[in-house]
């Protein structure tokens, strides 16, 4: 892996392909442990988890329902402060064991705003899965459960994750220099 150019800026490898497989292995892995006999729903926020919850959802080995929200706080490389709703919930929630789907955690602002929202459907239980983590950057404190890798406090592209809407094609993770 080299150091890769994203409109202006330069980014350099940070995670491998292979790295992410092995800890969406485990992630899958431990769910499968934790949520065999529950039936539960998965909910991917998107745009940044779709290549995450698509390689998550392949490694689980139990019956489960997954969709899709689109919940948006980034503008650049840093986050607006606001989240947006642009593709809401379709499916009940009620009496469900639900499993939200984050390519990354930092601020905890997006999930912040949006676990109210869910609570008030009255799940059964909610754990959060997280391909990544920035602790030092968490000022809302969501409790992520599920954790693929806590990395500092740096700008991430790669495997979904985008800088302006592009690099999210990339196998791996890179980090802005």
């Amino acid at each position: 892996m080299n150091t890769i150019r994203i409109l202006e800026k330069d980014f350099v490898p940070y995670l491998s392909a292979s790295d992410i497989e092995i800890q969406i292995a485990r992630l899958g892995a431990e769910l499968t442990r934790d949520y065999a006999d529950k039936k539960p729903l998965f909910i991917s926020i998107l745009n940044g988890s779709f290549m995450f919850s698509a390689d998550l959802f392949r490694t689980i080995k139990f019956e489960a329902e997954i969709c899709f929200i689109k919940l948006a706080s980034y503008k650049g490389t840093k986050s607006s402060g606001h989240v947006i709703t642009s593709i809401g919930l379709d499916i009940a929630v009620k009496d469900r064991h639900v499993i939200i789907l984050e390519d990354i955690v930092d601020t905890g602002k997006t999930l912040a705003t949006f676990l109210p929202q869910l609570e008030h459907q009255h799940p059964a239980s909610m754990a959060i899965c997280a391909l990544l983590h920035k602790p030092e950057a968490t000022v809302f404190d969501v409790g992520v459960n599920y954790i693929g890798f806590s990395i500092p406090n740096r700008f991430v592209v790669g495997y979904g994750l985008d800088y302006d809407g592009w690099g999210r094609n990339i196998p791996e993770i890179y980090q802005l220099t």
